[in-house]
């Protein structure tokens, strides 16, 4: 494992949670920016992003994203899909495929990224699970496309995220989750400033994969606000606002046609 790229030996095909090292943009989204959305400039993004495609091994313009929103849509990529430019996809937070030739990815900034492979390699997913979308079932969805098409004794890896032990959220946070998901309680526990609770995102996100069939799970256990080798809302919120960049995770096919 790399500074600048993380990976599971559980996968088995091509992918990497990757940094915010290693790329061309100049401070503040320095320097493997990959978020389209940001004010970057759009030629850094696309060489970062090129960088990503070619560390899994697909062509730049096959590196596939969607508008993310933190929904439960799960975008299907299939022979028959006409291929769009770069991340500027439909709306959605997954994407699966069976295409050798394609890679899909995830942008995040404390937001979990999870990548999916079946046990043959030749069907693979990308998940993008704030806690909007892990409630809302995102993962599930994601799991049931990639049946959809086939694969069997799915594998998972919950990527770098925002830790247990750094996201503190309001009351009104928890009755949401709670609201839609009442077994989601055993995930928070009181933090230390009244009214106010710690959330584990990648335990729940572990959880509701389990659940949804998902036959192994890995948790990185990697949190990205306090590891400086990524971007983090939180971090940037706590230190005042501003500009940052998002990092991206990408996966592709074992086999090749």
């Amino acid at each position: 494992m790399s500074e600048a790229v993380f990976r599971s030996d559980g996968l088995g095909v091509p992918h990497g949670f990757f940094t915010r090292l290693g790329g061309v943009s100049p401070k503040p989204y320095d320097s493997l920016n990959c978020s389209l959305s940001s004010p970057d400039d759009l030629a850094n993004v696309s060489e970062n992003r090129a960088r990503v495609a070619r560390q899994i091994g697909v062509e730049p313009e096959k590196l596939l994203g969607l508008k993310q929103t933190h929904s439960d849509i799960t975008v299907p990529v299939t022979r028959e899909t006409v291929l769009w430019a770069m991340g500027r996809g439909q709306d959605g937070d997954a994407l699966v495929t069976d295409r050798p030739d394609v890679g899909v990815g995830v942008i995040t900034a404390d937001c979990g990224p999870v990548l999916l492979a079946s046990e043959d390699g030749r069907i693979v997913g990308a998940a993008h699970a704030g806690w909007r979308g892990a409630v809302g079932g995102v993962l599930e969805s994601a799991v049931t496309q990639m049946k959809a098409l086939g694969a069997t004794n799915i594998r998972a890896v919950v990527g770098p995220c925002i830790g247990p032990e750094s996201y503190e959220v309001g009351p009104d946070m928890r009755d949401a989750v709670l609201a839609q998901d009442g077994n989601a309680g055993v995930f928070f526990r009181v933090a230390e400033r009244a009214g106010h609770f710690m959330f584990d995102l990648p335990e729940y996100c572990s959880t509701r994969l389990k659940a949804a069939g998902v036959q192994q799970v890995e948790v990185l256990g990697v949190d990205t606000l306090t590891d400086q080798r990524f971007f983090s809302h939180r971090r940037r919120t706590l230190a005042g606002g501003g500009h940052i960049g998002h990092q991206i995770s990408a996966i592709r096919t074992r086999v090749s046609s």
